[in-house]
């Protein structure tokens, strides 16, 4: 029973520490958000909707509200330049400030 009890713990930490690795961190984010906003590249801009509801979710599980309403505005803000292509491609983002205050 000991055994089975440190093979699940063993478990639990490696795959916390896979979720981290995984997890995108905020600069990269905003760099990334930046050059969506700029060019529209369609697979950057895909990747990144589900890197942010990635982190949205990890901070919503922290409590971290305000953090994770900043990154739900960008996440729409990065839709709406992902399927509008009348979106004007000089705009930039309003939600990249808000997201840098709060995360």
């Amino acid at each position: 029973m000991k055994i089975l009890f440190i093979l699940f713990l063993k478990f639990l930490f490696l795959s916390n520490f896979l979720m981290a690795e995984i997890m995108p961190t905020k600069s990269k984010i905003l760099k990334q958000s930046g050059e969506c906003f700029k060019g529209s590249q369609n697979q950057l801009c895909r990747e990144l909707v589900s890197q942010i509801e990635k982190l949205q979710l990890a901070v919503y599980e922290q409590n971290r509200f305000k953090c994770q309403s900043s990154l739900l505005g960008l996440q729409s803000e990065l839709i709406e330049v992902y399927f509008l292509k009348n979106f004007p491609s000089d705009k930039n983002s309003i939600m990249i400030p808000y997201v840098i205050k709060n995360c």
